[in-house]
């Protein structure tokens, strides 16, 4: 199971620890320092399409009006912190976020 967020994403690290103490086998991926590589980000587009970028963020909000009237892989390749975090992989599933149905879904005790 990887998460990809932020080191800084307090929801990321709920997610991570959550998991962790579920006895579940995690690995985390900072986007910032390890960027997704175009290949990962087109399978996400296609899992999650437009709602991969957090449209309230302060990120999305800074960037350009170009920008914002590009696709997702352009935003979030310019501001990867627009990207709605956390993303979790699983088995070849994905789930978007952390709430009570991403926690559902994957069964967590």
């Amino acid at each position: 199971m990887v998460i990809y967020g932020l080191n800084t994403c307090a929801v990321c690290q709920r997610a991570l620890k959550t998991l962790q103490a579920d006895g579940r086998k995690v690995s985390f991926r900072d986007i910032r320092s390890e960027p997704l590589s175009e290949i990962e980000l087109a399978e996400l587009i296609a899992e999650f399409g437009d709602r991969l970028v957090d449209r309230k963020s302060n990120d999305y909000r800074s960037l350009n009006v170009w920008l914002k009237n590009s696709e997702a892989d352009a935003q979030i390749a310019a501001q990867p912190k627009a990207m709605v975090r956390p993303i979790i992989s699983d088995k070849g599933d994905f789930y978007l976020g952390w709430n009570d149905t991403v926690q559902k879904s994957l069964n967590l005790k």
